[in-house]
């Protein structure tokens, strides 16, 4: 591993435990200008050095010697396919994306954009479904009831506007994955609209 990408790894290992570079020299027991050497590549830690920051950062120190972010097109495409439990439930589309993106945000290269534009979709999308419902339903279906494309299948028995839009809404959502699903394995950025941006 060269040096930035060590560098880079030991800074974002950091600030995940929620370390400034002052309460890593103070739990590693090196200096400060050693810490900021380190993180700036200008040295690569050794020996008691290195055993000192995996111990304070509470990692292996294979975790940070082997560590590069790979390209992995499967785990992007199961990513966006898993966006798909929306059609089980909802919150499901929320749950195992955000799931998926936390096992392998800092591993996987794409992950984190995908993820996070995913999310931020599916969340949106789950706001505007069970808005639509409460407000058509008078307050009949709510987000631990069934499945929002099983409501709008159910309701497009009558063969109603509402269940026409929420049954629309499904199905854009599910082209929408799908077309990312074809991005991701050309190499392509996610492009999920329209999303609120719960998650930068």
């Amino acid at each position: 591993m060269d040096k930035e990408n060590l560098a880079s790894k030991i800074k974002a290992l950091r600030k995940r435990r929620g370390f400034s570079q002052e309460q890593l020299a103070e739990e590693s027991a090196l200096s400060l200008r050693t810490v900021q050497r380190i993180e700036k590549g200008e040295t690569v830690p050794h020996g008691d050095s290195l055993r000192k920051i995996t111990q304070a950062l509470k990692v292996n120190p294979d975790d940070i010697l082997e560590w590069a972010p790979t390209e992995d097109k499967g785990y992007l495409t199961v990513l966006n396919l898993s966006g798909l439990s929306f059609i089980f439930h909802p919150l499901l589309g929320i749950i195992i994306p955000i799931v998926m993106w936390i096992l392998k945000k800092d591993k996987i290269k794409g992950v984190d954009d995908t993820g996070k534009k995913l999310i931020n979709f599916e969340i949106t999308f789950t706001l505007l479904i069970y808005a639509l419902l409460l407000v058509w339903s008078g307050g009949k279906y709510w987000i631990w009831d069934v499945s929002a494309l099983d409501v709008a299948i159910s309701l497009l028995s009558t063969f109603s506007i509402e269940a026409s839009i929420v049954l629309l809404l499904c199905l854009y959502n599910i082209s929408l994955i799908i077309m990312n699903v074809i991005r991701s394995k050309k190499g392509l950025k996610s492009s999920y609209v329209p999303a609120i941006p719960f998650m930068r």
